[in-house]
């Protein structure tokens, strides 16, 4: 069963107007698809194949003659030095868009390229799993499960797309892991450890929706905080973690300096806590952090595939107040409070009340307690409870 992903009409935009398109994201999350079923008049190449990416970096003429553009390039990171002759290229073909759309899953890698010989002649799209939107336009009869189970499994494609022949959560993250650790972490920074850097990653798991620290994390795993900061990097390389940076304007040095954690999915993250049913994830303490991880989620999904403009932040003062994610639009902020209560209460609004008297009332907009409810109801003048599920219509 195909799914279709909101991302797909801004794609199209994309080729249109620029002649490189690149695409990144972890593994999984269905960009080979997407890109196969989308620009279905484009030749597709994996430079995960040895010999195609071997070909482009050592004979690229050779290579550009059996694959002339329009072409997709799957995991391009394998072949650094062609982007020299992706740029000649383009370069070469003042005028034409669509030419090339890369992808890759490990971003640091494909970044350094992309900005090293391609700067103003691509657009560059972050690309995850399922969005809330899109598990929701599933058809019922064709997946099962509640919104929790969503929340709880993930946004992973292979783990909704067929009803029939769903494969078994734990195997699939069991094998997912494995696979990455010994592909893209051994390919990013060798670890000598792995083992050690599975504990890592299952302690940043169980940190989400925390304010980082490096130091605590890699003293509770073992290792010094200099470690901790390249195994860091190279979570957020491969799009596993989302570092969510603390807001703040002239007045910052009254504010938080440290972003907060989270997964870009879910689903990993609940089975690296150990969760094995959305049920005990459910009525557990960290169900809190978890649908704060979801929620932010949602909307870094959003700024990424359809308001790049968007600035996502949080917010937390000396005192301790803080509001879980502020949304940056037309110069103002639209505070986010992530509960999992569907009956938020008025001291939930404390920390909300606070940013309005820090920043003053014309520059933060109507707030939003994001709840796991179904419909929205005004808990005062400024504040709306509403559905956390999916994103909103955020226009003031």
């Amino acid at each position: 069963m195909w799914i279709k992903r909101e991302i797909t009409d801004e794609l199209l935009s994309i080729v249109n107007t620029f002649p490189v398109l690149v695409l990144t994201g972890p593994r999984q999350v269905g960009k080979t698809s997407l890109l196969e079923r989308t620009f279905p008049d484009y030749t597709y190449v994996s430079l995960d194949v040895g010999t195609n990416a071997e070909t482009a970096e050592t004979r690229p003429d050779d290579f550009l003659k059996l694959y002339p553009p329009p072409v997709i390039l799957d995991e391009i990171q394998y072949a650094p030095s062609f982007f020299r002759y992706i740029k000649t290229y383009v370069d070469s073909h003042k005028g034409e868009n669509g030419l090339f759309i890369l992808s890759g899953s490990q971003n640091f890698m494909l970044m350094e390229s992309v900005a090293d010989s391609l700067a103003g002649r691509a657009a560059v799209v972050p690309f995850l799993g399922l969005s809330g939107n899109e598990w929701k336009n599933i058809a019922q009869d064709q997946r099962s499960g509640e919104w929790k189970d969503f929340l709880f499994t993930g946004g992973f494609p292979a783990l909704w797309a067929d009803i029939n022949a769903l494969p078994s959560r734990e195997r699939w993250f069991q094998g997912y892991l494995s696979t990455y650790i010994e592909r893209d972490v051994r390919n990013l920074l060798n670890i000598g450890n792995l083992r050690d850097f599975e504990r890592f990653v299952r302690a940043c798991a169980a940190r989400c929706g925390q304010t980082l620290n490096l130091s605590e994390t890699g003293r509770d795993v073992g290792i010094s905080t200099t470690t901790a900061k390249k195994w860091m990097s190279v979570l957020q390389a491969s799009n596993q973690v989302f570092l969510l940076e603390p807001y703040f304007r002239s007045l910052g040095k009254r504010l938080a300096k440290s972003p907060k954690l989270y997964f870009t999915d879910t689903g990993l993250a609940a089975f690296l806590m150990g969760f094995s049913s959305a049920e005990s994830l459910w009525t557990s303490m960290q169900a809190g952090a978890l649908w704060e991880n979801y929620v932010v989620n949602q909307w870094l999904r959003y700024r990424d595939w359809i308001e790049p403009s968007l600035g996502l932040w949080y917010w937390r003062d000396q005192g301790g107040n803080e509001v879980d994610l502020l949304l940056e639009k037309n110069q103002k902020i639209i505070p986010v409070e992530c509960k999992i209560t569907q009956k938020p209460e008025k001291k939930s609004l404390r920390g909300l009340h606070r940013l309005r008297k820090f920043y003053g009332e014309e520059f933060v907009a109507h707030a939003y307690i994001a709840c796991p409810i179904e419909s929205g109801f005004d808990l005062d003048q400024s504040t709306t409870a509403i559905s956390g599920w999916t994103t909103w219509d955020i226009h003031q």
